[in-house]
């Protein structure tokens, strides 16, 4: 049995758990910051509308993509190495975009940006898993880490309403520098020194050219499918050559004597449920900030920093529903929490829904924009509790990376299902006309995705029972190395 640490270790794995939340804040921000600041952007850099929605995609597209790639490079270069190279390139990324005088550069500093979080993403998430044992107190890393991560979904809208309005649109790049560039620094103080490898490990090359460029062109075929039409040829093409680069992964991992993503893994069901319901809820509860955006903005008029402000009150309530998602887990088990934040979400997110209507105000939006960030919060919570369980410490990376794959093709095949459902009966009009359609279109997709959320009972139904941890029972503190 391991020794309990001494109070000054006790401290040292505060600093690295606020350290990590730091980072999981910084990749949740990129998901959303410049929504409300692509209006400036482009004015300022002569984008035609139709294209504004590239700087988000390319985040969304190369984080995506990179996932898997990141999450062996965790487990097999090391936890801390990745995550530090990650917050640089997250550092260096973000001063380009800030200093981007044309499409392109921002474009490709977006792009960058995502290998960035596809690297940091599953690096932050095995150093909670190993530094953590299972259980409460692992549990409770996972909401401080939860809450900065979904609270992070809506705080970006706010902040980069803020700095858009009040220093203009670069200011959504520049704060990242600073920010990322702590964690670096911050991170080789207090994260323990990767260990010594053990056995050594190929990086299987042909798995992670293969799984990175198929789910690449995957994502990228679903988030600009939307914007260039279903048959267009560079998304029919990428389609295909995305469902042909995944079928030969699964051949090569197949025959490879140590795999990139050893199958063998999804025979933890807590792993294979923990990654549906990641799916499940991205493609849900991850879509909504676009949505309210939109009816925000191009219904109602709001400016770039009343539409952050008003992104307050769900922040707060995402915020809380973490908190009381670890407290759930632990005293009644992770089964049973998920299912109790996908029922509140999804009676929060049908309420939500009557307040899409192009003469409501925010009063008629804020009482739903509760209930539903406390059940968003709750499931953000459990469902990586559930993820984590029960995979070995050396495949932690590439298990993270497997789940948070399925987190960003919720999103993109969300956004892009209930992107296209929305702007049925929007052609043609203007004016006010324009807003009611839109208000109406987006009405409808916010009901759906109440019903994705109360699928996701379903799904959640398949997770094994686990009993809920008492105190007498709770695992001791992981020791650190010195």
């Amino acid at each position: 049995m391991s020794e309990t640490p001494g109070p000054a270790a006790g401290r040292r794995l505060g600093w690295i758990l606020a350290l990590l939340a730091l980072a999981q804040l910084i990749y949740s921000l990129d998901l959303n910051i410049v929504f409300v600041a692509l209006p400036e952007i482009g004015a300022d850099l002569g984008f035609p509308g139709q294209t504004q929605q590239l700087v988000v995609s390319a985040y969304v597209v190369f984080a995506g993509g990179f996932l898997l790639l990141g999450g062996r490079a965790a487990d097999l270069l090391g936890r801390r190495r990745v995550f530090v190279l990650a917050l640089a390139v997250y550092a260096v990324s973000s001063l380009a975009g800030g200093l981007a005088a044309s499409p392109e550069v921002i474009i490709v500093a977006r792009a960058v940006q995502g290998v960035g979080g596809a690297l940091l993403l599953p690096s932050t998430l095995s150093l909670i898993n190993t530094l953590f044992p299972e259980g409460a107190r692992r549990n409770r890393a996972l909401a401080v880490w939860g809450g900065a991560g979904a609270s992070g979904l809506t705080i970006g809208a706010l902040l980069g309403g803020v700095l858009t309005e009040s220093l203009g649109w670069p200011a959504v790049f520049y704060v990242n520098v600073p920010l990322a560039g702590f964690a670096a620094l911050a991170a080789l103080a207090v994260i323990p020194r990767d260990p010594a490898r053990g056995r050594r490990r190929r990086f299987d090359l042909p798995g992670s050219l293969t799984v990175t460029g198929g789910t690449t062109l995957l994502v990228f075929a679903l988030v600009e499918g939307p914007e260039l039409g279903w048959a267009s040829p560079l998304v029919t093409g990428a389609l295909v050559l995305a469902a042909a680069l995944l079928a030969l992964f699964t051949v090569i991992e197949t025959r490879s004597a140590d795999p990139l993503m050893p199958f063998r893994l999804f025979g933890n069901r807590s792993l294979s449920v923990g990654t549906t319901v990641t799916f499940v809820y991205m493609a849900t509860f991850g879509v909504l900030p676009y949505f309210l955006t939109v009816l925000m903005q191009s219904v109602h008029g709001y400016s770039a920093l009343q539409t952050g402000l008003a992104f307050l009150v769900p922040s707060l309530a995402i915020a809380t529903g973490t908190q009381l998602g670890e407290r759930l887990a632990t005293r009644i088990g992770t089964r049973t929490t998920l299912l109790i934040g996908f029922a509140i979400g999804a009676a929060g997110t049908a309420g939500l829904a009557f307040g899409f209507d192009a003469d409501a105000g925010y009063g008629l939006l804020a009482p739903g924009l509760v209930v539903s960030g406390v059940g968003q919060g709750i499931v953000w919570t459990a469902m990586w509790i559930a993820a984590a369980a029960g995979s070995a410490p050396h495949e932690q990376g590439v298990a993270n990376g497997i789940a948070s794959t399925a987190l960003n093709l919720g999103n993109a095949i969300g956004l892009a299902v209930f992107t296209a459902l929305a702007e049925i009966g929007t052609g043609g009009r203007t004016g006010q006309a324009l807003r009611e359609a839109t208000a109406h279109g987006d009405f409808l997709v916010v009901l759906l995705t109440a019903a994705g959320m109360a699928a996701g009972l379903l799904v959640v139904r398949a997770l094994p029972r686990r009993p809920p941890l008492t105190g007498e029972a709770e695992p001791e503190p992981a020791r650190l190395p010195v």
